[in-house]
């Protein structure tokens, strides 16, 4: 049996890492919108959804892929770039609480967050999702990947930011 080297071991560590981290928050998301809509919440950018998802699902897919090849090589730089994001993530997801979902869900008696992360940039949670599309495959030493899910996120976050924008436009 072939030895695996302490790039990939690393490589697959923090792949272990985000894939759990993100299971996580899809259950935690589906909790916080089933709550939300309970209480007179309502969606809106449903349409987009699903490209979204699709784009972070093929994301992780690619990077497993690069893994399994043995195409991945540790990038400690990136990782550790990758790694510092996660304060901001978390840090988002903690002000908002229960409103926290993967979804653009409208809580109409419930006013703005302006709180934590959010005293200083709109969408902090957007700017985490574009740091983390590019520096993930950036630490598995992929910049073809970094660059092509970026452009593809970009896409998915220009169709998500319209819609959240205009509903925001609607409570402000």
């Amino acid at each position: 049996m072939a030895e695996i080297s302490p790039s990939l071991l690393l490589a697959g560590a923090l792949l272990v890492y985000v894939t759990l981290e993100r299971l996580y928050e899809l259950v935690l998301s589906r909790r916080h919108t089933r709550a939300l809509l309970a209480e007179g919440a309502y969606e809106v950018g449903r349409g987009h959804y699903p490209f979204v998802v699709g784009v972070h699902v093929l994301w992780l897919a690619a990077l497993w892929a690069l893994l399994l090849t043995g195409d991945a090589a540790f990038q400690p730089v990136f990782a550790v770039l990758y790694l510092l994001v996660q304060g901001l993530r978390f840090w988002t997801m903690a002000t908002l609480g229960g409103l926290w979902t993967t979804r653009i869900i409208v809580v109409p008696h419930v006013p703005l967050v302006k709180s934590g992360p959010y005293r200083f940039l709109r969408h902090p949670n957007y700017v985490v999702v574009v740091l983390e599309i590019a520096l993930l495959p950036l630490a598995l030493g992929s910049w073809p990947l970094a660059l092509g899910f970026s452009a593809a996120n970009g896409l998915a976050l220009f169709l998500r930011i319209k819609a959240e924008e205009a509903t925001l436009r609607k409570r402000s």
